[in-house]
């Protein structure tokens, strides 16, 4: 009787390897789950993770065999039909399972560096593969990750292979279409699901489970990245920037009489400009918590604390969101980069942008990078928007390459100061660092000042560092600002030059030792960063404690040397803005999270969960009673979703031909 029920060989081997796939999604999400689960959540908790999670699965692995069952049973294509077609059907299967590795591998690194599934952001460094290779190929051991990943791909293919043998020395049956057919019925009801009022199970269901964590646990990295790649797209709702604009004439001090999204303010001062140079310093991960700043005991900064000491110092400033290409588009134009998956440096759209920096009518304006500035195309944001502007990159140095970031910050530094020495008009230059970044590698030429820095590990990990080589990377960086410092003291222009100092983005890590949980638990430490404004000749010393951001560097910057401007966007100048309105909007793209920093509190809002929350981001930050909770909770979400959706209008909307001087 078996022998009359038997299905075809094709859907035998295909029902073979459906328990085999099953099987590896589930190893990777339990490995996923003891990796990186939080300790407040146990296995009970996220139960229902796993098993809305073998859902998903289950449609990926209904999709990646599809082809082999329904090609492979027609018999003039079955892969029991001629070695030759069992060779094609092997090479199928090894080519997806390449692919699987491929994604489980990047998401296992994409959740360990930023805490969610892989996701379509990751196209960002596909686009700058080589430079994104080079750094992976100097950071990891990536040689032997590729000996392993082959050595798997082997394994796979043997068993394949005895899969194959076992099904064709089995028992065989002919050809039956009705038996195939109820077994395509089955696999597509595994892709499609059975519910016609909603007939798959949707991305954004995960996220009904109430916590981020246990969202991405039940999905997998193939359904959270091809989900999110529609949000590569930038987007700006006119009707919901509108609804916004009161709330954003309050926040910016708008005239009552602003027209509707007209967000232009000229600003004018009644004393002449101060015809001073500007050296504004974008430094690498530039985390607040790991340097001396903070008081963190490790002491990595202490010629930048020195400088700290001497100038205009905001302790408590905050980048919008976390990645070099963000910080520096919210640093030039003064817009939170809210363009969801994908960098709005690499959206054409978005590169036609009003910056202040072209105020600086009568200056010579010079960006530096030591590598090559195609990366994330800084090259066309800063070349469309900054006229007249002198580009250094990679290639146009007498210093060496170093490493897939190209000159080391040292030599950087050194070459800079050496062009801006032979000016003989006033400049406004930009140096991009980049050393304190993976790989960490620091010059041989200088290994001998960082040798003597040996740190116990149990030390390193209590003040926020992840291992000896970032802790030397961090003192490397202060170091090259030391040279570059002291060198420009003694060029002529110093005294006339106001160097500005900030952070592209902070680093996540445990900062429990020395800021308040709202730093490690929602991930603050990766937006926090120092901002220094120094001259002696005009400013003196001082350390601010409000929160400020970073699109607040560039007017603040005109306002200091009296330069008129007219601002378009959300950034303020620090020391003109009113009393009491001290904000940092944030965004954490990949968690879909939302929120504003003020002095004494951090509220968040969870677009994925739709649940907000509200943390105080000070040790003494008052307690308040549920009445003002729930206030203070409303009245930073009214605010938060207004520069939100400003921001998004702010993208495509900030075009330089609109501006009026």
């Amino acid at each position: 009787m078996g022998k009359h029920f038997q299905l075809p060989p094709t859907s035998r081997w295909v029902l073979q390897l459906f328990i085999f796939f099953m099987i590896v999604f589930s190893i990777m999400r339990l490995v996923t789950f003891y990796t990186f689960r939080p300790a407040t959540i146990s296995f009970a908790d996220a139960l229902p993770s796993f098993i809305m999670g073998v859902r998903f699965d289950l449609r990926w692995v209904c999709i990646l065999l599809a082809p082999l069952l329904i090609v492979g049973s027609f018999p003039r294509f079955s892969p029991f039909r001629s070695l030759k077609l069992r060779r094609i059907w092997m090479f199928y299967l090894v080519s997806v399972s390449w692919l699987l590795l491929f994604f489980f591998g990047a998401d296992f690194g994409h959740f360990d560096y930023v805490e969610t599934r892989l996701n379509a952001s990751a196209l960002n460094f596909i686009e700058d593969f080589q430079i994104s290779m080079n750094m992976i190929w100097q950071s990891y051991p990536l040689f032997w990750i590729l000996v392993i990943l082959s050595g798997l791909i082997w394994l796979l293919y043997r068993f394949f292979h005895r899969t194959h043998k076992k099904v064709d020395y089995s028992l065989d049956s002919p050809f039956k279409p009705m038996r195939t057919f109820w077994l395509m019925i089955l696999l597509i009801i595994g892709i499609a699901g059975t519910n016609t009022a909603k007939p798959l199970l949707l991305w954004k269901d995960a996220f009904r489970l109430g916590d981020n964590f246990k969202a991405y646990l039940a999905l997998n990295p193939l359904e959270n990245f091809f989900t999110t790649l529609r949000f590569r797209k930038p987007f700006a709702d006119d009707g919901s920037a509108k609804e916004q604009f009161e709330t954003m004439k309050q926040l910016l001090q708008l005239p009552e009489q602003a027209k509707l999204l007209n967000f232009q303010r000229p600003e004018r001062f009644e004393q002449p400009a101060k015809k001073m140079n500007v050296v504004l310093v974008l430094c690498e991960s530039f985390s607040m918590y790991k340097t001396s700043m903070s008081g963190n005991p490790l002491n990595t900064t202490p010629y930048f604390q020195q400088l700290a000491n001497e100038g205009l110092f905001f302790e408590r400033c905050f980048s919008p969101s976390f990645g070099t290409a963000r910080g520096v588009f919210a640093l030039l134009t003064g817009i939170p980069d809210v363009q969801l998956s994908k960098f709005s440096t690499r959206n054409p759209e978005a590169l036609n942008q009003h910056s202040i920096i072209n105020s600086f009518t009568d200056y010579r304006k010079f960006y530096f990078i030591g590598g090559n500035s195609e990366f994330n195309n800084f090259k066309g944001l800063l070349v469309n928007n900054v006229a007249g502007l002198k580009l250094y990159e990679e290639g146009m140095y007498k210093s060496p390459r170093f490493n897939v970031w190209g000159i080391s910050d040292k030599n950087l530094f050194k070459e800079a100061n050496n062009i801006l020495s032979a000016e003989q008009q006033p400049f406004f230059s930009i140096i991009q660092t980049a050393d304190n970044h993976r790989p960490f590698v620091i010059p041989e030429e200088d290994r001998s000042y960082i040798d003597s820095k040996l740190m116990d590990e149990a030390e390193l990990k209590k003040y926020g560092f992840d291992s000896q080589k970032e802790y030397e990377a961090a003192i490397y960086f202060d170091y090259c600002l030391q040279q570059f410092m002291e060198h420009a003291k003694k060029q002529s222009w110093f005294n006339n030059t106001l160097f500005v100092f900030v952070g592209d983005h902070g680093v996540k890590g445990n900062a429990t030792a020395l800021y308040p949980d709202a730093w490690t638990n929602e991930r603050l430490s990766d937006e926090h960063v120092p901002l220094l404004f120094y001259a002696p000749a005009l400013l003196k010393p001082e350390k601010r404690s409000e929160a400020v951001s970073q699109v607040d560097v560039l007017p603040t910057i005109a306002g200091l040397l009296n330069q008129p401007f007219v601002n378009t966007t959300i950034g303020r100048d620090l020391l003109r803005k009113p009393a009491g309105k001290d904000f940092a909007f944030i965004i954490h793209h990949d968690e879909g999270k939302i929120g504003l920093v003020n002095n004494d509190y951090y509220y968040i809002l969870n677009m994925n969960l739709q649940k907000d929350t509200l943390v105080p981001v000070r040790f003494n930050s008052p307690v308040l009673s549920s009445t003002d909770y729930t206030k203070t909770k409303q009245e930073l979400a009214v605010q938060t979703i207004a520069l939100y959706e400003s921001s998004r209008w702010m993208l495509l909307n900030n075009q330089k031909e609109k501006v009026k001087p």
